[in-house]
């Protein structure tokens, strides 16, 4: 791991921010390293308002979606609402389809199968919306670069209205409305909104038509924050307003989906990190393992022991899933050492018979091992596909981009993609992708960094400083949840592994004279136990323990030495 100090910000803005918040100096530091420097901004940044949410209509083509939707409803047209089978996929279809229920009934939902059809807008669906006489498609979180598939729809006579958040290419499909605000020609001043909140958008201006305020559609908020914090989009401006109020719906009244995949969870708050963690990836299953349509089934039931029902499933997918992550991870990593491609600067691997379905997070563990960009290929069809994922502050899309003479499709983001290929391309793109990295990485950037806001005594962490911590989420990229560091600490003698196979370090820590100590808990590092000597440094989260009935301030390790 690289350590890197944030650098301290001006001490005059500190002094001054400490005294107008009332708060430490370390407080103070934390948020104007966050580009918090007034009293005006830390009130906005603590107390999130809907009021603050831009006007729906400042995106290109608003205007014609909402027209193209009032139109078909005026004319008792069909519409079909089309949406990716991944987390920010159904929730955005059941958001929309939630909303346009409530007042227009000829409206049904279309998740194209990860295995028939493969990613976004897809020939069948087109086909299903032709054959069944629907004469719109709403397009969420995908459709950005159809424009072939929108072009066969129109000769169908079907017009299309597309909410994606994807990277466009150089052209833009001929829709009746294509709401993106990653456009060049979208002046929208957020830009980093997901699939679902530019279809929150869209119902937030169908609203305003209706004379309804951002007031009335908060209790679509749970659906949003689980989009948000599943797409790992950043926790800034409009996302962290959406998430800050989604959080509370999950945590008074979520929808009866939402409702049956926490009520077993014995927690008085639901936090980001259970959305990422425990609501998320049980979504995601269904479309990895079985049809997104679970999903979206769970998400817009109003039955509970039908919602029960659907949610038994879910979970049944979800054991399966971590079950084929689990060796499909396993049978990767030896598939590295067996090539001796162990000190490559990227992972390139393929089987037939990888799960499709979780090839995605097999990449991510990859990295957990070998800290490079990494694609992961099985056999879809007569084709390979392949999820591939990046490390920090090495953009993969472009990597990708620069390998296009082997590549049949591609789409993503900087840090995560996807792409197909003909199998008889697959050592050409290997070797090449291999060399494109080579060239073009930063070889800093192949270990892993923790970025630390800044230095704490132990004395410094109370009560209060870390209520005023908590109150800074919700966390997400470019809001991470602040790391610290301590030098010259020592644990009480009491420290051991834990764990399966001792892989966690558990210790009782205290710093200089005051006797005081904090429990800290590192996960995966047990390894790390040799360390624990008279005098070490860490670096940390705060975090709340419970433990009968107790509650306390704990530390999560990062890492030590």
């Amino acid at each position: 791991m690289r350590w890197i100090l944030k650098p301290d910000p001006n001490n005059t803005i500190v002094k001054d921010l400490a005294s107008e918040l009332s708060v430490s100096p370390k407080i103070a530091s934390v948020l104007a390293q966050r580009g918090i420097t007034t009293f005006e901004e830390a009130k906005h940044f603590f107390r999130p308002s809907l009021d603050n949410l831009h006007d729906p209509y400042l995106m290109k083509d608003m205007d014609k979606a909402v027209d193209r939707i009032e139109r078909a409803i005026i004319n008792n047209e069909n519409i079909l609402i089309f949406g990716d089978y991944d987390v920010d996929g159904t929730t955005s279809v059941s958001l929309m389809y939630a909303y346009l229920i409530t007042y227009y009934p000829n409206i049904t939902t279309y998740i194209p199968d990860r295995y028939e059809e493969g990613y976004g807008v897809s020939y069948q669906g087109i086909d299903f919306a032709s054959d069944n006489e629907f004469s719109l498609i709403i397009a969420l979180d995908c459709g950005i670069k159809a424009i072939d598939k929108v072009a066969y729809a129109t000769k169908k006579e079907i017009d299309f209205i597309i909410c994606d958040h994807h990277k466009p290419g150089e052209n833009i499909p001929k829709a009746s409305a294509v709401l993106n605000p990653k456009r060049k020609d979208c002046s929208y001043p957020y830009k980093e909104l997901c699939g679902c909140g530019v279809g929150f958008k869209l119902i937030q201006a169908l609203a305003h038509n209706q004379g309804k305020t951002i007031h009335d559609l908060t209790h679509y908020l749970d659906l949003v924050v689980t989009a948000i914090a599943a797409d790992i989009v950043p926790m800034t401006g409009e996302n962290r307003i959406l998430a800050y109020y989604g959080l509370q719906v999950i945590n008074s009244s979520p929808r009866i989906g939402i409702k049956v995949l926490i009520h077993q969870l014995d927690k008085k708050e639901i936090s980001i990190s259970d959305v990422v963690f425990i609501i998320a990836p049980r979504i995601n299953a269904a479309g990895r393992i079985k049809h997104g349509n679970y999903a979206v089934s769970l998400l817009i039931e109003n039955n509970f022991e039908d919602a029960l029902e659907i949610a038994a499933s879910i979970e049944q997918f979800n054991s399966n899933r971590k079950e084929l992550d689990k060796s499909i991870t396993q049978a990767a990593l030896y598939q590295i050492i067996d090539a001796n491609e162990t000190e490559n600067h990227a992972t390139v691997v393929y089987d037939d018979d990888w799960h499709k379905g979780v090839i995605g997070i097999v990449a991510s563990r990859l990295i957990e091992t070998y800290y490079r960009p990494t694609v992961v290929f099985t056999k879809s069809g007569e084709k390979l596909a392949a999820s591939v994922r990046s490390v920090k502050g090495f953009d993969v899309y472009n990597a990708l981009e620069a390998c296009e003479e082997f590549i049949e499709q591609y789409g993503g983001h900087k840090y995560a993609a996807g792409l197909t290929i003909k199998p008889e391309k697959y050592e050409s793109f290997k070797k090449k992708f291999e060399e494109v990295v080579k060239e073009t990485i930063d070889t800093k950037l192949l270990t892993p960094e923790i970025v630390i806001d800044t230095e704490l005594d132990f004395t410094e962490i109370t009560p209060k400083f870390f209520r005023i911590i908590k109150q800074m989420g919700p966390f997400g990229p470019q809001n991470m949840n602040p790391i610290f560091k301590t030098s010259a600490v020592r644990d009480n003698g009491y420290g051991k592994q834990v764990g399966e196979d001792k892989k966690h370090l558990k210790l009782n820590v205290f710093q200089g004279s005051n006797r005081n100590t904090f429990g800290a808990i590192g996960f995966n590092l047990g390894y790390k136990m040799n360390e624990i000597n008279n005098g070490f440094e860490i670096t940390y989260q705060l975090e709340e323990n419970t433990w009968k009935g107790n509650t306390s301030i704990q530390l999560l390790l990062k890492d030590l030495k």
